[in-house]
């Protein structure tokens, strides 16, 4: 089995889970600042991305005083640097990726990174968005296993497409059987499996699932 790469961006430091730069057996890739925030906490990246002006001078001296792989982009062009990344490190064909200083600044930008979980649907890979108090996945079609995970309680299933169809929860503290939703429907918004494990099916549509917690519950 390949090792997940984790892209880590440029977002508040403090809004990355507490556990992420403890981990060690995955392939890690820094976009901007991302980088920065990588080598500070003494991780060296596959490879760096991005036009890095979100750094001092000071602070890409250091940086380039590593041992790294850089690809420097200017700032105007056609693809944001975690676009670029991204497509990087799906070419790499692994079975999952997750993307992770993508939220919590800009909403442009934020709302721009969500939709990008759809090139791990067109592209069979597993994509997510982690901080630290929510997980993102995009998902085509079909029935699906979840188990119960106390970091993040609650889960929100919404439309990517204009709608979705034949939405079924099992398992749920509001259980659903083939209902259709579409886009401003609030219906599928902080459920909860009361179940340890439970599942969720569709036939037709793009579905974004979030799950979540509070600030107070971290």
């Amino acid at each position: 089995m390949s090792k997940p790469i984790y892209i880590v961006a440029g977002g508040p430091e403090e809004d990355l889970p507490t556990h992420l730069l403890t981990e060690r057996n995955v392939r890690w890739i820094g976009v901007d600042r991302g980088v920065y925030t990588l080598l500070k906490n003494n991780i060296i990246p596959e490879h760096g991305f991005g036009d890095f002006d979100s750094v001092t001078n000071e602070e890409r001296e250091w940086m380039e005083s590593h041992d790294l792989s850089f690809t420097v982009y200017p700032s105007e062009k056609d693809h944001t640097d975690l676009e670029i990344a991204l497509d990087w490190a799906i070419d790499e064909d692994p079975e999952e990726i997750t993307m992770y200083g993508v939220t919590g600044g800009r909403l442009d930008h934020s709302w721009m990174n969500v939709q990008m979980l759809i090139k791990g649907v067109k592209s069979d890979v597993k994509l997510a968005i982690e901080d630290k108090l929510n997980r993102l996945e995009m998902k085509e079609p079909g029935t699906y296993t979840v188990q119960k995970d106390h970091r993040f309680p609650y889960m929100s299933f919404l439309s990517f497409t204009p709608e979705v169809k034949g939405l079924t929860l099992i398992g749920y503290r509001y259980p659903l059987k083939n209902r259709h939703i579409s886009w401003g429907s609030s219906l599928c918004i902080s459920n909860e499996l009361i179940e340890e494990n439970g599942s969720y099916s569709f036939n037709q549509g793009i579905l974004l699932v979030v799950r979540s917690s509070d600030a107070e519950q971290v």
